[in-house]
């Protein structure tokens, strides 16, 4: 007993030193969600992911402009004989040097549609980016609800078994007392230290799970690996009390996104029709031109309509148009099953939200009914009336009601908004914003 003494001791000791080397943060569950859906890496990637959308929607835009060209050259040349016909003189001429400078202007006017379908399709695609983000974050919203809810109920566990190791102990102390007065027989003895050490190895476990999952909340959030999350529960409960009165209806952003890429898939088909049409563009120019001691030419202007139709594509566009209608298809009947599966997943999240709610009367009730128990069997053990067996059984069964009752009220919050994950919500329901 005295070396298990000793190395508790230096155990305790070692763990202080080690939590005061270690950074504790307070932390609301309202604070967590706002840092993962600004901060994390998964946040930041959503975001570069619309911003990248939206230069692409720019660039398609940027086809509307004209396009402007202009080039130049400057040649030496080296013992070249020209012919000039100009007045009927047909003597060679040496020229030593050119100048060529033009400049073109091109408009499309008409491309069967194809630009401004193009448009369309990349404006609601971006649209799709921007929801698609904001589910992101909902789901790592979630996730921190979840790692929340995971984090208390072990902390609990650990606080609830810690209180019945001391009871244990004071057992094991009492029981050894009484072994060794002959007033009981050793073999309940065993039985209390046995129990002691099923609970120690219970904490083990206990702080095992505490030290993974808050270490997997810490680099959800990008805090320092060392840092220790304290749970405010009371704002955690606060703010709880306060969402219960939102009744804003949402759309899921799933289902939001999903439904602009089937506006883009329908541009599509419009896209791949305007093969079946000839492109019309205005154009324009400048030309200057030099030949030394030849020729010279400025302000050459020109101005037309150009003209280009693809023949070829009256037999060859109707897969491109057949393809098209598919992957429309394809995203339409995408939207219903998602539609359908949204209002399965917001059922069962009402139903498990409403057991939740049924669990914390049950176990409140069982947990006081326990601890009267507990009362009774001591009071007959005390009095000989009850044998270990009884007396320790007991401890146990109130020991499971109370980390019932403390993993249930956990449970009712972490219901409580997978209801608004799956109502679409979520983020909402914190007060919080987020940038599509």
């Amino acid at each position: 007993m005295k070396t298990k003494s000793i190395a508790l001791l230096l155990f305790a000791l070692f763990g202080s030193a080690l939590i005061n080397a270690q950074n504790t943060k307070i932390m609301s569950l309202k604070e967590g969600v706002s840092i993962v859906v600004t901060n994390s890496n998964e946040a930041v990637l959503a975001n570069t992911k619309v911003a990248t959308s939206k230069l692409e929607l720019e660039t398609m835009k940027n086809n509307q402009y004209p396009s402007v060209k202009v080039s130049g050259q400057y040649l030496r040349l080296a013992g070249a004989k020209v012919n000039s016909h100009l007045g009927g003189s047909g003597n060679g001429l040496d020229v030593s040097q050119l100048l060529f400078g033009q400049a073109n202007v091109s408009m499309p006017i008409f491309s069967g549609f194809k630009l401004k379908n193009s448009i369309a399709a990349s404006e609601n695609l971006y649209q799709a980016q921007g929801f698609t983000a904001t589910h992101t974050k909902e789901g790592l919203a979630l996730e921190v609800v979840e790692l929340f809810a995971n984090l208390y109920k072990s902390q609990e566990m650990v606080k609830l078994i810690n209180e019945n190791i001391k009871s244990a102990q004071q057992r094991t102390k009492d029981f050894s007392a009484m072994v060794d007065n002959g007033l009981l027989a050793k073999n309940d003895l065993l039985k209390a230290q046995l129990q002691e050490s099923n609970l120690e190895l219970s904490m083990a476990t206990a702080v095992k799970n505490v030290n993974v999952v808050n270490f997997q909340l810490a680099t959800l959030l990008r805090l320092p690996e060392n840092t220790i999350i304290d749970i405010d529960i009371e704002t955690v409960k606060s703010d709880m009390a306060k969402n219960q009165l939102l009744t804003t209806s949402a759309t899921r952003n799933d289902l939001e996104a999903l439904s602009f890429q089937q506006k883009a898939t329908e541009s599509g088909i419009k896209i791949a029709k305007a093969g079946y049409y000839p492109s019309l563009a205005l154009t324009g120019g400048y030309i200057a031109l030099d030949l030394k001691d030849v020729i010279s030419v400025s302000n050459a202007m020109n101005f037309g309509v150009g003209f280009n139709y693809d023949l070829a594509s009256i037999f060859k566009n109707g897969k491109e148009v057949e393809l098209a209608r598919s992957k429309a298809e394809q995203t339409k009947q995408a939207v219903a099953i998602l539609s359908d599966k949204i209002k399965e997943e917001t059922q069962q999240a009402q139903e498990n939200y409403a057991l939740s709610l049924k669990q914390n009367k049950v176990f409140t009730l069982e947990l006081e009914q326990s601890s009267e128990n507990y009362r009774i069997i001591k009071d007959k053990y005390d009095n000989s009336l009850a044998n270990t067996n009884d007396l320790l059984e007991a401890d146990v069964q109130q020991l499971q009601s109370k980390i019932n009752l403390a993993l249930c009220q956990a449970d009712i919050a972490l219901k409580y908004y997978q209801l608004q994950f799956a109502s679409g919500k979520l983020i909402n329901s914190f007060n919080l914003s987020t940038t599509k």
